[in-house]
């Protein structure tokens, strides 16, 4: 039998401890709202910027959504279903006006978010998003009524000024599991090499 020491196993065991380290890994991502264009109101040549936007993107818990706008000129709120799709403005779930909004996602549903500046939502200043249960993705429409009450609150979530530390990736949870399970069979097959089982 080789011993533990040669370069053979010892390759073998840094392999197996960078598959180990990448099931650690944190599998969030931080999206900026509108991709290239600000938080703003839609221009005439993009004028559903938001729902594409929404649509092209898959979220799951532990993401951020940024917000990025002038402070002076505009700001941005969660609202309700109902108040998202009257454009009510009334009584937001949160609000933010520093020009630098992060929204954390801490539970899967609907969640609903317009300017919260007068006459900004009618022009389709507005976003909807949806987080699945399961991970899983989900077609996401800011027009579109969705089965959920209209009443349905967000209230879970988290507004920060603070950008969590985002990955390069948005790669799925349920691709832990595989990548654990190798690593566990590799050290049990090292093990087994050794003689020590």
């Amino acid at each position: 039998m080789g011993s533990v020491r040669t370069p053979m196993y010892q390759l073998w065991y840094i392999f197996q401890l960078f598959l180990l380290i990448q099931t650690c890994k944190v599998f969030c991502y931080q999206f900026k709202v509108g991709d290239l264009d600000a938080w703003g109101i839609p221009t005439s040549a993009n004028p559903q910027v938001y729902t594409n936007w929404s649509k092209n993107h898959n979220f799951t818990i532990g993401d951020s959504l940024m917000f990025l706008y002038p402070p002076s000129q505009d700001s941005l709120i969660q609202v309700t279903e109902g108040s998202y799709n009257s454009c009510n403005l009334k009584d937001p779930i949160l609000y933010m006006n520093n020009g630098n909004s992060l929204f954390n996602i801490t539970s899967p549903g609907e969640f609903y978010f317009t300017s919260g500046v007068q006459g900004h939502c009618e022009k389709s200043q507005k976003l909807h998003i949806s987080v699945p249960r399961n991970g899983s993705y989900a077609f996401s429409s800011s027009y579109a009524p969705t089965a959920s009450p209209a009443g349905s609150p967000s209230y879970p979530t988290v507004f920060g000024s603070i950008p969590a530390q985002s990955s390069s990736s948005s790669s799925s949870p349920s691709l832990k599991f595989p990548v654990f399970m190798s690593a566990a069979i590799g050290f049990l097959i090292c093990a087994l090499i050794r003689g020590s089982i």
